[in-house]
């Protein structure tokens, strides 16, 4: 209970300061890209939202992995803490061109170039579209 409570502090404070997702408030999407795509894909209501989001969160991680950001002990940390949750670790099958339809639509869409919230370590994410493409493709293919 308590770390729900803190959880919903900090959350609270970033979104004053950050009141029009200009900055840090962004960085609490991650997993979203992925996770929406994954809702609208299973169909609303299939998976909760928090389901979705998790399942994307250890999608980013998985990229975040491939680009040489997060450490194999990282991603065993995050599926531990995961699983402890009681939180899926797994994205639903579906293949790569699906998902990749369904990412762009995400808001975070900018320029027809999917932004990603990705970890360049565990605490510290970023929002980027600036990364190889092909890894994208190579996490969402390990899943289809």
């Amino acid at each position: 209970a308590y770390a729900i409570y803190r959880s919903c502090q900090n959350k609270a404070e970033v979104v004053v300061a950050d009141e029009h997702e200009a900055g840090e408030r962004a960085l609490l999407n991650l997993g979203h890209t992925f996770g929406h795509a994954i809702e609208n894909a299973m169909g609303y209501g299939v998976w909760l939202h928090g389901e979705a989001v998790a399942a994307g969160t250890m999608l980013a991680a998985d990229l975040s992995h491939r680009l040489g950001w997060l450490s194999t002990q990282e991603i065993a940390r995050m599926d531990a803490l995961f699983k402890l949750a009681k939180l899926p670790l797994n994205a639903p099958k579906l293949s790569v061109e699906r998902y990749l339809y369904l990412m762009q639509l995400d808001k975070k869409v900018a320029e027809g170039q999917i932004r990603l919230v990705l970890q360049q370590a565990i605490g510290k994410a970023v929002m980027t579209a600036d990364y190889d493409k092909t890894m994208l493709n190579q996490t969402l293919q390990a899943i289809a």
